[in-house]
């Protein structure tokens, strides 16, 4: 009886989710497209939990709902209301957009189902902790992103820092936030050192339970986000010096121990048994201040005040060493 009911609530979350994500596809507005995203990125992260994903539950929560909810929704201020006279899609070129999609979403489940039965996720469940010893870490999840496929986590930084520079590169920081009310400056005083603390806890944590740098770094980046949007911008004496290094420091630093890993052990990012977990954490510590920081400028939307050195045009000498 108990499994029937936990089939049911498992075909209910499957519909929900399909029903979801047409709905968020199909919406013509855009406030309410963001929305059915956000809601869109909660139901996923209930179903990651349900599937005993739990560190895939809380990235997909902080960062796939919550970051990207609040991310789009401040791209909103900067969109354009669309004049009457554009052009709006055909009926044919809707249905011909619905059943291609249709066709891309057979044919993923076609090969999802052939792939189930040639993987025995057992055999690789059984790699995996028969090498945890030697990780550094309990946690099976860390130890595969942080160890055994490290270069994926690295990449993974690299697509992160490769989109802020662009977005850095793209324009000026939008305009900040005026100062918040009392009652927001109230909630800020208590809310963002909870979750300063969660994401320390959440980084400590990953080494033997569901956490680390993604999830902690999401969640420093909204203690950020809360006060940007309280009115504490980078005009309120942020140091943009240590912002840069912030941004760098995580991929810098994986880049440089898998380095002298190499020199050590002839092998890039082949961690020796002993110093696993100490280099693992280390690693992790940088890439969870690094994610906070790009993440935070992703959310502002440009190049902080003064993050450009600016030239004195006035200056006769600098306009003759130009000429010169």
């Amino acid at each position: 009886m108990i499994d029937l009911l936990w089939l049911m609530v498992d075909a209910l979350l499957v519909t929900l989710l399909l029903i979801l994500g047409w709905i968020t596809c199909a919406s013509t507005d855009i406030k309410r497209g963001i929305t059915l995203f956000t809601a869109f990125g909660l139901l996923l992260a209930l179903i990651w939990a349900r599937l005993r994903a739990p560190d895939l539950a809380l990235a997909e929560a902080v960062i796939g709902a919550g970051i990207s909810g609040a991310l789009l929704l401040r791209a909103i201020n900067d969109h354009k209301p669309l004049g009457s006279s554009t052009p709006q899609r055909s009926a044919w070129m809707t249905w011909s957009i619905n059943l291609m999609a249709l066709a891309l979403f057979c044919v993923m489940s076609w090969s999802m189902w052939l792939t189930l039965d040639q993987v025995d996720s057992t055999r690789l469940s059984q790699l995996v902790l028969s090498q945890l010893d030697d990780s550094g870490v309990s946690n099976p999840v860390t130890a595969v992103l942080l160890n055994f496929r490290a270069y994926d986590t690295l990449l993974e930084l690299a697509v992160v820092l490769t989109a802020v520079l662009a977005i850095l590169a793209l324009s000026p920081m939008r305009s900040a936030f005026q100062p918040a009310g009392v009652l927001l400056t109230g909630m800020l005083r208590w809310l963002v050192p909870v979750l300063i603390v969660s994401a320390g806890y959440l980084l400590w944590v990953g080494a033997h339970a569901p956490g680390g740098a993604f999830q902690a770094g999401a969640m420093l980046a909204a203690a950020m986000i809360l006060l940007h949007q309280g009115g504490y911008h980078s005009g309120s004496g942020l140091n943009l010096m240590l912002l840069r290094v912030l941004l760098v420091i995580g991929i810098a630093l994986f880049v440089g121990i898998g380095l002298v890993m190499m020199l050590l052990n002839q092998s890039f990012l082949d961690y020796s048994p002993g110093w696993a977990g100490l280099l693992i954490l280390v690693i992790e510590t940088a890439a969870t201040v690094s994610i906070a920081a790009a993440l935070t400028l992703a959310f502002v939307g440009g190049r902080p005040d003064g993050w450009e050195p600016v030239t004195d045009s006035s200056n006769p000498s600098n306009s003759a060493e130009f000429n010169s």
